[in-house]
This record gives C-alpha cells, sequence and structure tokens, in this order.
C-alpha cells in the first residue's frame, strides 16, 4: 500500500510541476490566466467504517483553477491593441459563427476590412442605430469590419452665420447697382465653401449692402460667382433689382430683428435651389440669430455649414467605453460599433480553448453581453495589451515545492522498498 500512495504523491507532484510549468511558459503572453494545481486526500472508507485510525490512501489532484486576476497593462503603438481594464471577456466569433470569449487584444485588419485576431477570428461588436454614434443594439452582436470605401459626401443643407455689421458707416446710394466684381457697390463680404450632392466644393459668397433705410441691410449671395435668389426677396430699392439681394433688419439695440424682411421668425434666411449640372440642386438655410449690428468693424464671429465632400479612412479610435470611429480625410466621424463585453458568474467554469481564449459551459452559467463601464464590466484601453497574470517569483517557489514534494514522495518508494526487501530476507 505505500507505493500506491507514494505513487498518488509522485502523480499530483506531477501535476503541480507541469500546472507551473505552463504558468512559466506563458509569462509573457498577452491575456493569459495562470492556474494552479488543487489537491484533496484520498480515504477508502464504507458507510459501516468508522476507524479513526485509517492512514488514508494518497492524494488526487481535485482540479486545476484557473485565476482571472488583472494583469498589468502595456502601451502600444496601435488603436487595434486593446486591452481591459476589469471585469469583463472581449467577444470573438470564427467563420462557422462559433462564439469564443479572451481577454487578449491584439487585433488587426483583414483583407476584407473586418477586425480579427491571430487566428482570424472576428471581433464582436454592437451595431450603432442611427447616425448619433450615441446608441447601440445590445440586442445581438455583429463583426466588426472598417470601411474599405471612401466617406460618402454630404451637401450642404444649413450654414450658420454670425457677422457684426458696422452701423457707423454710409449708406450706399440707392442709384449704384449691386456688381459682385466692383467693391465699392457693397461695404463687407465673406465666404466659404459649400459642397453639392456629389461632394463637390463652390465657394459660397455673402456680400453685404448698408441700405438707405435705417438699421436695414441688404445681402446678396453667390455661389461660385452666380447670384443665388432668397425665398422672400425683399430687394429694397428698385434700381437695385438687377441683383435680387435678402434684406435684414435690426433693432436700435443692434439685434437681428426676427420674422421682418427675408429673415423668417426663427431668425433663418432661406435661399432657392441653386442648380448644380450633374447633382441635385443645392438648398440652404443660413442661421443669422447672432449676428448684430454694432458701431464697430464688420467682423464674422462665425461661418460654417454642414456640408462635406467624400473621404477617406485615415484612422480608427476607440474609446474606453469601447466605442469604435472611423476618421476620414473630410474631417468627418462615423461610430462604426461598440464592443461587446461578456462575463460570466463562474469564470473558473469555462473551459480553455488554446490560443488564449475559453467557452462557456454549463459550470461556467450563461454568458451576460453588456457595454464597457456599465454594470460591473471593465474599461476598454485602446492602444494597450493586457499582460499575462503570471508572477514569475512566485512560480519559480511553487517550482522549487513541487520539486521537493515530488522528492519526498520518491523517498516514500524507496523507504517501502528497503521494507519489503527486508521482510523478504526473513527466515
Amino acid at each position: 500500500m505505500p507505493f500506491r500512495i507514494a505513487l498518488s504523491g509522485l502523480d499530483a507532484a506531477s501535476t503541480d510541476l507541469q500546472v507551473t510549468g505552463h504558468n512559466i511558459a506563458n509569462a509573457a503572453t498577452n491575456g493569459f490566466k495562470q492556474s494552479r494545481a488543487e489537491f484533496a486526500d484520498i480515504y477508502a472508507n464504507s458507510i459501516q467504517d468508522v476507524s479513526t485510525t485509517s492512514a488514508g490512501r494518497g492524494v488526487r489532484v481535485s482540479r486545476v483553477a484557473q485565476q482571472f486576476s488583472q494583469g498589468n497593462i502595456d502601451f502600444t503603438a496601435s488603436n487595434l491593441d486593446l486591452a481591459l481594464n476589469g471585469e469583463g471577456f472581449f467577444t470573438l466569433a470564427d467563420a462557422n459563427g462559433n462564439t469564443s470569449y479572451t481577454r487578449a487584444g491584439a487585433y488587426t485588419v483583414d483583407r476584407d476590412g473586418y477586425v480579427v485576431n491571430h487566428t482570424n477570428d472576428r471581433l464582436q461588436v454592437f451595431a450603432p442605430i442611427g447616425t448619433s454614434g450615441t446608441n447601440f443594439n445590445t440586442g445581438s452582436t455583429t463583426d466588426l469590419q472598417l470601411p474599405t470605401l471612401s466617406g460618402t459626401p454630404s451637401a450642404t443643407t444649413s450654414a450658420n452665420v454670425a457677422v457684426n455689421l458696422d452701423s457707423s458707416g454710409t449708406a450706399t446710394a440707392a442709384a449704384t447697382l449691386f456688381d459682385p466684381t466692383v467693391a465699392t457697390t457693397y461695404d463687407n463680404s465673406t465666404s466659404t465653401t459649400v459642397y453639392d450632392s456629389l461632394g463637390t466644393a463652390h465657394t459660397m459668397t455673402m456680400y453685404f449692402r448698408q441700405s438707405t433705410v435705417a438699421n436695414e441691410w441688404n445681402v446678396y449671395t453667390t455661389v461660385d460667382g452666380n447670384i443665388v435668389t432668397p425665398t422672400t426677396n425683399s430687394t429694397a430699392a428698385p434700381s437695385s433689382a438687377a441683383y435680387p439681394s435678402a434684406t435684414v433688419n435690426f433693432d436700435t439695440s443692434g439685434a437681428l430683428v426676427t420674422g421682418s424682411g427675408s429673415i423668417s421668425a426663427t431668425g433663418t434666411l432661406a435661399y432657392n435651389a441653386y442648380p448644380i449640372a450633374g447633382a441635385a440642386p443645392l438648398n440652404m438655410t443660413f442661421d443669422m440669430n447672432n449676428s448684430t449690428q454694432f458701431g464697430s468693424a464688420f467682423a464674422v464671429n462665425n461661418l460654417t455649414q454642414d456640408g462635406y465632400a467624400p473621404g477617406r479612412l485615415s484612422g480608427v479610435d476607440i474609446d474606453n467605453t469601447g466605442v469604435v470611429s472611423a476618421r476620414f480625410t473630410n474631417g468627418q466621424s462615423t461610430a462604426l460599433g461598440k464592443v461587446a463585453l461578456a462575463k460570466f458568474n463562474n469564470p473558473q467554469g469555462l473551459r480553455q480553448l488554446g490560443d488564449t481564449s475559453w467557452a462557456e459551459t454549463f459550470t461556467s452559467g450563461n454568458v451576460q453581453m453588456g457595454e464597457a463601464g456599465t454594470s460591473s464590466f471593465g474599461l476598454v484601453q485602446s492602444g494597450g495589451l493586457e499582460n499575462s497574470n503570471v508572477d514569475i517569483a512566485e512560480q519559480l517557489v511553487n517550482l522549487i515545492t513541487a520539486q521537493r514534494n515530488y522528492q519526498a514522495n520518491a523517498q516514500v518508494i524507496t523507504t517501502a522498498d528497503t521494507v519489503t526487501q527486508t521482510i523478504i530476507n526473513i527466515r
């Protein structure tokens, strides 16, 4: 019997050495979680056996328990390198739709634009709802794919125009016709770029001319040098009708008077559709609520518009809540999804698949999907990788302990052999 007990000890110590060696071998594996060998003693007894002098029958490995403690995070130069600071797993799907979970976040892009790991499993995200980039469909996941085509252009539909018109100037004589090529026929001008439905850029210029009526200005607008007619054409003087203009009025405090002249009750100035060859007509509405007429020099305080040209993908950003945004060369940014995280009631019950990934089991409990930074889920660190949680110093001590255990059990066999030999030699 001592031989069997010692053999069980040798087997247990050997398993301990394997587990320790496996931990040490993966000390530099990103996202790796160390394990430890746990043991239980063996007693051969029955319901009638109430002996208090039983010596036991050895030891067995009760389980190899995974340790899901947090590993240190190293920073990298790639935005697609992801680390989790806190609880949770990244969710992956292979070509057959099989789902796995991992803490390793070294991702790249394949030829089709999908974000994948080293085994070509695709990173899963919650798809965006709408274009706001703030709402995501957390009821299902999808593959994260970076756009391989140019960003879609958008035509200019509105602009924000905030200017100060100098009230101390001299009104232009009504008989002087406005001419965009003659600077003396207007007081001030400003330009910006607008875009048609194909993303082609056009130069839009606004000309401001002080009317002979107090606190009133005529606004002429051109696109590529061609006049654009306001929806409400309130040209002040018949002699200037060669170029239709909008009328803008201010009160005695210099504030814009809404609902008068060409300005609507909401403070906007609308224009008739401007035809563009090969593209949809350009429809523009200007918000002029913040325009003023003070006794100071002409100033453009704000002049922005909402159109943009097509663009190429220039980069990818992932914030700490897992929102993946694509940046384009036209200055636009689009949300592609939100990194889908998973957690389990009993992560130690997960089945190891190799390649630093795990699969759900009955023991682990059902997967719980969620978003970074909510509930008990951790935060996503872009440009970082989680190191293995193996402590080399601790493992080397474990190695020595396992070695001593193995030697001690071998000594039990040697001693038992000596005792057996003594019995054999009795005459």
